[in-house]
């Protein structure tokens, strides 16, 4: 039992140090982070950012994030690390936000930036590679964006995602692959997945790119009975004497595909592999990968709030879905409990002095009936 228990901890270091982290941050060190994070100067009205577990928490120290501190304001503040390209490895976003003001309309979502990002004059105008995050306003609108860009445009998942919108802290995945799909992840439950092909509006793009794509000619393209077709005999197999090293690679027999009509199928052939025109380009191809990002170097927040008090805090980038996993229990798992609890605490004690309020006020005649503190007091937790 003993030689397991060492064994799996061997596994698990073993994956740890298999996983690339592109960004961590915690606001441990205090005021150090002022060091890190740079706020942008772009506009002297923009808002301010102090660290903050705010007024409930599951830790003290370790529930600290950057907290938005002016109500009606735009916001907008990053940090860098050395730059690198996703393409062809995972990419996985994570972060934790928490509305303690019970938002009613502002953005509470996070953007990756290009490694050449000017930080001093961010704006809403900074080309970003990702917007990824929960945004509220109202009653209308009360969802996740996932936005990529693509070609210097920027394309929203198709989707609609909701987000949560109490006041607790809540864990927010993206994850990217190599294969084009993508998965959204909220307090460590998936609730969206699917194909970046499929989900992103890249219809009219590919269309387009296609019309013009090298090696291709339009008027081929448009009529596929002009296409010389064949077929693969796949009722065939490669001879037992067959050298591959003396004679090359088996071609395989090919068979002519007889003249059908639409909607009929051709006869002798029931197991086919139909051999698509080569083409002497496929860049029409790979350049559909919208996950992909070559220069990633900062992430920020750039967003409008109308009243102010979210926490962000435990942003990741990296390239380990299951670093990205045990990374969210090691944080917002162990303090999401706790801080509820600290919450019910604080209404409990919120409630006994409304009551209280009252009583004096109905001893001293100065009663309100109904509109009295306890009653107010349950009007605002509404609101």
């Amino acid at each position: 039992m003993a030689w397991a228990r060492v064994s799996l901890w061997a596994v698990c270091a073993l994956r740890v140090a298999l996983a690339t982290v592109y960004f961590q941050e915690e606001f441990l060190d205090g005021e150090r982070w002022r060091n890190r994070w740079v706020p942008s100067t772009n506009d002297s009205r923009l808002g301010h950012f102090r660290l903050s577990s705010g007024k409930f928490y599951g830790h003290k120290e370790k529930d600290k994030g950057l907290q938005t501190t002016q109500d009606s304001r735009f916001y907008a503040i990053s940090v860098r690390f050395p730059p690198f390209s996703n393409k062809g490895r995972t990419l996985v976003l994570q972060y934790t936000v928490k509305h303690e003001q019970k938002m009613d309309c502002g953005g509470g979502y996070v953007k990756v930036f290009p490694a050449d990002l000017d930080q001093r004059t961010l704006s809403a105008q900074s080309p970003y590679y990702i917007m990824f995050g929960p945004d509220i306003c109202g009653f209308d609108l009360k969802k996740v964006h996932v936005i990529l860009q693509f070609k210097n445009e920027y394309h929203a998942n198709k989707k609609s995602i909701k987000c949560k919108v109490d006041g607790f802290t809540h864990l927010y995945t993206l994850i990217l692959r190599p294969d084009l799909t993508y998965e959204v992840k909220i307090d460590g439950q998936s609730i969206e997945s699917g194909s970046t092909d499929s989900d992103w509006h890249l219809a009219s793009l590919r269309k387009s790119e296609q019309a013009v794509a090298p090696g291709l000619d339009p008027g081929r393209a448009e009529t596929a009975q002009d296409w010389e077709k064949h077929f693969l005999d796949a009722g065939t197999s490669k001879p037992s004497d067959w050298n591959s090293e003396l004679d090359g690679d088996w071609p395989g027999p090919m068979m002519q595909k007889p003249p059908y009509q639409d909607g009929l199928k051709p006869e002798g052939i029931d197991k086919d592999i139909w051999l698509h025109e080569k083409m002497t380009s496929t860049s029409c191809l790979t350049q559909y990968d919208l996950s992909e990002f070559e220069n990633i170097g900062a992430i920020g927040l750039e967003l409008w709030q109308v009243r102010s008090g979210t926490i962000f805090d435990n942003f990741l980038l990296t390239d380990d879905e299951e670093y990205a996993e045990n990374f969210g229990k090691a944080t917002w798992g162990q303090t999401k409990g706790p801080e509820k609890e600290m919450d019910d605490i604080l209404v409990k004690e919120e409630v006994a002095r409304a009551r209280e309020e009252d009583e004096d006020e109905l001893l001293a005649g100065r009663g309100h009936g109904p509109q009295g503190a306890f009653h107010r007091f349950h009007r605002q937790k509404e609101l």
